[in-house]
């Protein structure tokens, strides 16, 4: 690795391009990169076979954190920009996130930021010093891997970073085999959806399609379409989950369209017992995968007791 130019202003073109990369998705989409902050969400993102194509690293604040120190014990002298430490510590933090990269023709580029420039370009406090632009990554339908007996979520129209990060989540803690999220303006490298999943973007199969392209993709590999609606729908308890199945929810103000409602095997709800007649959609996911658990652990039948 090259000795890592250091980046002390804000106003450096490196960091603008970063910035611009974090706000306009018509910027991500056109330079085919998107921003990962944070040690965590790196290593989900390139064991997921992700490629780093810049890498921005604040050795005051990195090096601290990887020996385990509280923030207010942390002693930074020697990092500072430009020392000898810091570029110790700066190609040690690149050979660790290297360690998990797939080949490839070109070498990521490294900076070395100060730490009034990281705090610039970092989201959130007590983030780990690292930053990296990632290079994009197609990720269909005809991606995805099923397991033998498959437990998918699909999301219409659900465009809040917040929640869909939620269900990833939920998605990951449940072992779902993927999330297929059927709107064309959905952006699965949104920053704020990296975040509030904190890496489970990366840690589960994700794939952006079409609604009708995901019906016929689930009807082809014989898994059953429970949709969460009101109308026509019976106990989501009292349903069998235990079989291939694909959990379909869409929003809390409209919920799913007609196409999906027609599509369905069997329509599920979740009672409602207050005055309101509806639930966080991430909520509403959390509950409807982890049924699917428990009835896959041996405890369901069509006639239990519940």
């Amino acid at each position: 690795m090259m000795v890592p130019e250091i980046i002390t202003s804000g106003q450096n073109p490196k960091i603008k391009a970063l910035l611009e990369l974090q706000e306009k998705s018509r910027a991500r989409r056109e330079k085919g990169l998107f921003v990962v902050e944070g040690q965590r969400e790196l290593d989900h993102c390139i064991a997921a076979g992700f490629v780093p194509d810049t890498i921005f690293i604040c050795p005051e604040i990195y090096a601290p954190a990887r020996e385990g120190v509280p923030p207010e014990g942390r002693a930074t002298r020697g990092t500072e920009a430009g020392g000898p430490r810091a570029e110790r510590v700066v190609r040690s933090g690149a050979a660790r996130l290297l360690k998990g990269v797939q080949p490839s023709p070109a070498e990521p580029k490294f900076f070395q930021v100060s730490r009034n420039v990281y705090e610039k370009i970092a989201y959130r406090e007590g983030t780990e010093g690292i930053i990296a632009e990632m290079k994009y990554k197609d990720r269909s339908l005809e991606d995805i891997k099923l397991s033998e007996n498959p437990l998918i979520v699909v999301l219409e129209s659900v465009e809040k970073p917040g929640n869909l990060g939620a269900v990833l989540r939920s998605a990951d803690a449940a072992g779902a085999d993927a999330v297929i999220i059927c709107d064309p303006l959905t952006d699965l490298y949104n920053p704020n959806l990296i975040r509030a999943s904190i890496g489970a973007i990366f840690s589960r199969q994700v794939a952006a399609a079409t609604s009708e392209e995901t019906i016929s993709w689930l009807k082809a590999n014989n898994i059953q379409i429970l949709t969460a609606q009101l109308q026509d729908s019976s106990l989501y308890y009292d349903t069998p989950m235990t079989g291939p199945t694909a959990i379909v929810m869409g929003t809390e103000s409209t919920g799913l369209t007609d196409i999906w409602r027609k599509a369905a095997d069997k329509h599920i709800r979740i009672p409602m017992l207050g005055a309101l007649d509806s639930l966080n959609v991430s909520v509403s996911a959390a509950i409807l995968l982890f049924e699917a658990v428990r009835q896959r652990s041996g405890r369901f039948s069509e006639a239990s007791d519940l």
